[in-house]
C-alpha cells in the first residue's frame, strides 16, 4: 500500500483518509495543518497518522491529498514543491477543489509529480457523517492520467462513483453543482423569510418549506425539472408575475431580482426543455 500525507486536515480530507484507512488502500504517514491542534484532532479521528507542525518535516510518500480552501491550494503546491529534496522520487497529489482544476498543482507537476483533482459531491457536514454517507457519492475526476487511475480505483473502492470531466469546463460544472446544492439552501431560506415576515407562524413556516421541498424534489426525480414545474411563469400568468415581483421588491429588492431572473428562466424551461438561449441549446 502507499503511504499518504495529508495537508490540510478539514471535514472532506478527513472523511476520505479514513475511508481510505478503513478499506486497506492506503497506510496514513504525516497530518499537516495551519493549526497543529487540528492535524492532531484529525489524527485521533483516523486513529493513525502523525501531526506535523512544519510542513517542511513531512515525511515523503508517495500521495499527497491537499485538502486545503481553493484559495490555498497553489500557494500549498508551491510551498511543498519549495520544499523538496533534489533527489525526491516523483509522486501522486490531489486536491479536493471542485472549482480548480489539476492545474493548481503544476509547481509539483514541474517537479515530475502526477498530479488531478476529485470533487466528491457530497455535503460534508462533518466528517462522521461524510463517512456514513459516502457510499455512492459521484466524484468527479480530472488530471494526469497515471494519477487520475490511482483515484478511480481506490475512490471505487471506498464507494465513490468516480467520472471523468473536462480540465477546461470544470469552473462550469462547479457552477452547476452550486446551482443544484448551495442555491437550494439559499432558496429555502429566502422563501423561509418571506413566509415569515407574510405573519405564518414558525410551526407552519416549517411545515410549508418541508411539504413543498419533499413533493418537488420527488417530482424532479421522477420527472426531470420541465415536466416537474409548476408556478405562474410555467403557466404563462405574465400579469401574476409581474405583480408578484413588484411586491416582493417592496419587501427584498435582491430578492425580487431573482425572482424575475427565474421567472424568465422558468418560462425558457417549460417551453424548450432547457434554460439555455435557443441558439446555444441547439448546439449543446
Amino acid at each position: 500500500m502507499k503511504r499518504l500525507n495529508v495537508i490540510g486536515c478539514g471535514r472532506v480530507g478527513q472523511t476520505i483518509a479514513r475511508l481510505l484507512l478503513e478499506k486497506n488502500q492506503v497506510t496514513l504517514q504525516d497530518l499537516h495543518s495551519r493549526n497543529l491542534s487540528n492535524a492532531e484532532q484529525a489524527a485521533r479521528f483516523l486513529g493513525a497518522g502523525s501531526a506535523v507542525p512544519q510542513l517542511a518535516q513531512m515525511h515523503a510518500a508517495e500521495v499527497w491529498m491537499l485538502s486545503v480552501p481553493d484559495t490555498q491550494i497553489a500557494n500549498v503546491a508551491q510551498q511543498l514543491a519549495d520544499t523538496l529534496a533534489p533527489d525526491a522520487p516523483p509522486a501522486i497529489a490531489f486536491h479536493c477543489s471542485g472549482f480548480l482544476s489539476a492545474q493548481a498543482l503544476a509547481p509539483l507537476q514541474a517537479k515530475g509529480w502526477q498530479v488531478a483533482s476529485v470533487h466528491p459531491v457530497l455535503n460534508f457536514a462533518a466528517p462522521e457523517t461524510g463517512v456514513r454517507q459516502f457510499a455512492g457519492t459521484p466524484c468527479a475526476l480530472e488530471g494526469s492520467e497515471l494519477a487520475v487511475e490511482w483515484l478511480r480505483t481506490h475512490l471505487s473502492a471506498i464507494g465513490g462513483v468516480c467520472f471523468d470531466i473536462n480540465s477546461e469546463h470544470k469552473a462550469l460544472y462547479h457552477a452547476a453543482a452550486v446551482f443544484s446544492s448551495n442555491f437550494t439552501g439559499v432558496l429555502q431560506g429566502i422563501a423561509q423569510d418571506a413566509w415569515r415576515s407574510a405573519g405564518v407562524s414558525p410551526e407552519m413556516v416549517n411545515t410549508l418549506n418541508r411539504a413543498l421541498l419533499t413533493s418537488t424534489t420527488d417530482n424532479l426525480l421522477a420527472m426531470g425539472p420541465a415536466q416537474a414545474l409548476t408556478g405562474p411563469a410555467a403557466r404563462g400568468d405574465t400579469a401574476v408575475v409581474h405583480a408578484q415581483a413588484a411586491v416582493v421588491e417592496q419587501w427584498n429588492p435582491i430578492a425580487a431580482q431573482a425572482y424575475r431572473a427565474l421567472s424568465t428562466l422558468a418560462v425558457t424551461l417549460k417551453q424548450h426543455g432547457t434554460t439555455l438561449p435557443s441558439s446555444d441549446a441547439m448546439r449543446s
